[in-house]
């Protein structure tokens, strides 16, 4: 009845079954079934194209011959799009199968269309949610989150905090006898167990320079046993750098440290953010590590005077610090 519609293509189907395959395969735009088939009721029918993905969209078009209200309404229930009764008229049954072949499409288009924004929402999210995690790897949470809120420029003083420096003892001398590749997964392993140190117990690392370490407590939220929280994991770090040389069977040192009070903290930066920390504590804890004894934690009057009666000590005296003269100094042993 159709065959001099060249821009309409039909698949012809005996049965159900070849017809829910047809489906399949075919992707039509437009189903035209008979009411009643051989082996299965066109009720049924629609049903059956409703219960497979292949065909559970796709426009279905009833021919009956008669007009039965009751059944047209349970077709349009099943889902049924449309119902004729035929022979129907060559021109409105084209015209018919051409306007529930375009709504089809359209539908297609917008699914495709919904679909393709669900995966670029998705992707953004997943590179939302890397840039967050590459964010709090280089700055401490609360500054993320307030650099996220278009805090312009952040930078605040903090009365007193404690900070501490590490570093390796003779590195310099050894790099210069391995390969990059063994050097860089010496101080990853190291570096990474310091890491999970001031996690553990809640200390900011700040950043490494070449082999040395940086890191503090008492900032950004202020934390009244800022010194005893460095100090536990300075010990730690002593431990766990040990147990990293003995696994490797090196023989390389390290030497910390600790000195307490003010310092200015802020973000500087606009295209590569740093977090860190000005002020004389600072140099002087610089100091304290630099003037310190290697597998030692070198300590200032300042930091012990917060550490007392929970920690042990050894007395190094009057030490002539750089800078600042002759200050007394001690080594932390550990806890009481």
């Amino acid at each position: 009845m159709l065959a001099d519609q060249p821009d309409i293509l039909f698949e012809f189907c005996s049965d159900a079954d070849q017809a829910l395959k047809t489906a399949a395969a075919f992707q039509p735009s437009v189903i035209l079934q008979d009411l009643v088939m051989p082996g299965i009721d066109g009720l049924d029918m629609v049903r059956r194209f409703r219960s497979v993905a292949a065909s559970a969209s796709v426009p279905v078009i009833v021919l009956s011959a008669r007009e039965e209200a009751v059944v047209k309404a349970q077709l349009f229930e099943a889902g049924a799009n449309d119902y004729l009764v035929k022979l129907p008229d060559k021109i409105e049954l084209i015209a018919r199968i051409r306007v529930h072949s375009e709504a089809y499409r359209r539908l297609l288009e917008r699914n495709a269309a919904f679909e393709a924004l669900e995966q670029s929402l998705a992707d953004l999210k997943r590179e939302r949610e890397k840039s967050e995690r590459l964010l709090l790897n280089i700055l401490p949470e609360q500054i993320a989150a307030r650099l996220k809120n278009s805090e312009s420029t952040i930078a605040e003083s903090f009365s007193s905090v404690t900070v501490l420096f590490a570093d390796l003892c003779g590195f310099t001398e050894f790099s210069q006898h391995v390969d990059a590749q063994q050097l860089v997964a010496l101080l990853d392993e190291i570096f990474s167990a310091f890491d999970r140190l001031a996690h553990v117990h809640g200390v900011e690392k700040i950043k490494t320079i070449g082999d040395a370490y940086m890191a503090v407590a008492g900032l950004p939220v202020h934390r009244p046993d800022h010194a005893q929280a460095v100090a536990t994991m300075a010990i730690g770090m002593q431990e766990a750098f040990r147990g990293v040389m003995r696994s490797r069977g090196l023989s390389l040192e390290v030497r910390i440290g600790i000195h307490s009070g003010p310092v200015v903290a802020g973000v500087i930066g606009r295209h590569k953010f740093t977090y860190d920390l000005w002020g004389d504590t600072v140099n002087i804890a610089s100091r304290m590590e630099s003037h310190g004894e290697p597998s030692r934690i070198h300590i200032s009057d300042s930091t012990r005077t917060l550490l007392d009666g929970e920690f042990q000590f050894a007395d190094r005296g009057e030490v002539n610090i750089k800078g600042k003269g002759l200050m007394c100094t001690a080594f932390l042993l550990g806890r009481i």
